[in-house]
């Protein structure tokens, strides 16, 4: 039987002075309280209480080990009272990690909103293209765009993110437009120096997704100097459009290719427990979609274009 139960029985029966009444209180039978309470008298192999037909009164022992637990069974309430509000409460440091560019663009944009629903929670964003590794580096949750390797992992899509291939309006009146994904042979395409999932330049043709390797004189392993570059009219790029929404909205970047786009990108929040999931690791989670639904507003920008 569980002890921890029987020292509640016990200190319900002490206070009340009645099974019956402590039964009731506890939600449990007359019958089994006084199995926890013989199980703890067997268990510490004294008597606590004295038992007559009429009464009940505690014994010089008992008197001493109620006492004693009424400490404890404090101080455990306590505790679970705590936890729970822990657990309810949103506090303490959420620690994650994205992509820079997901991050800066967009985590960072949306922070200050999610701070004032819940100002106790201190957030710690380390911004890496590399794949997280959720428990050698206490995250509490990653942002990964793309495919997931580690399929113990669990994922949630927060949003989709389109391929777009773009450059300067300058860009295009002194070079043409590409009419197809063959043409950018001819076009100076600046491209990722590492892996990363945007490294391939992927496109749809004739209803197969097909995956090209243009070159060009600028190469990075960061989107915003490819970014930036594009702007100034140095070529082509192919960046998630959660990257360069804003600069086609603006009219800094103009979009080409558009019907030869793959599918989607999906931006994932992973984490390794769902049961376990901390309180403000979920209230993350949860806010950051909201913000995203039903269509991310970076494709909006790119609509209104």
């Amino acid at each position: 039987m569980d002890k921890l139960t029987s020292m509640k029985v016990f200190a319900a029966v002490a206070r009340l002075g009645s099974f019956t009444a402590a039964a009731e209180e506890l939600g449990i039978s007359r019958a089994m309280a006084s199995k926890y309470m013989n199980y703890l008298e067997n268990n510490l192999d004294v008597r606590l209480l004295n038992r007559t037909t009429r009464q009940l009164s505690l014994t010089e022992v008992g008197s001493t080990y109620q006492e004693r637990i009424n400490n404890i069974l404090a101080e455990i309430e306590e505790t679970e009272q705590a936890i729970t509000q822990l657990q309810t409460e949103p506090r303490g440091t959420l620690k994650i990690m994205a992509p820079p560019s997901f991050g800066s663009f967009h985590l960072a944009r949306i922070l200050g909103r999610y701070k004032e629903r819940y100002p106790r929670v201190v957030i710690e964003m380390i911004l890496t293209d590399r794949a997280p590794d959720l428990f050698e580096e206490g995250l509490d949750l990653a942002i990964w765009i793309g495919e997931l390797e580690d399929s113990d992992l669990i994922a949630r899509k927060l949003a989709t993110s389109r391929s777009v291939v773009c450059g300067s309006p300058e860009y295009f009146v002194r070079n043409g437009i590409p009419q197809t994904p063959a043409d950018l042979e001819q076009y100076n395409c600046l491209t990722f120096s590492t892996r990363t999932p945007f490294s391939d330049w992927k496109f749809m043709i004739n209803g197969k997704l097909t995956t090209l390797h243009p070159t060009g004189t600028f190469r990075s392993n960061s989107a915003d100097p490819l970014r930036i570059a594009a702007i100034n009219n140095c070529g082509l790029v192919q960046l998630p459009s959660y990257i360069v929404g804003l600069d086609i909205q603006s009219g800094r970047l103009q979009p080409v290719l558009k019907k030869y786009e793959p599918e989607p990108l999906v931006i994932n929040a992973v984490y390794i427990h769902r049961r376990h999931l901390s309180t403000k690791a979920r209230t993350f989670v949860d806010f950051i979609s909201e913000q995203f639904q039903p269509v991310p507003y970076w494709e909006k920008w790119i609509d209104e274009n």
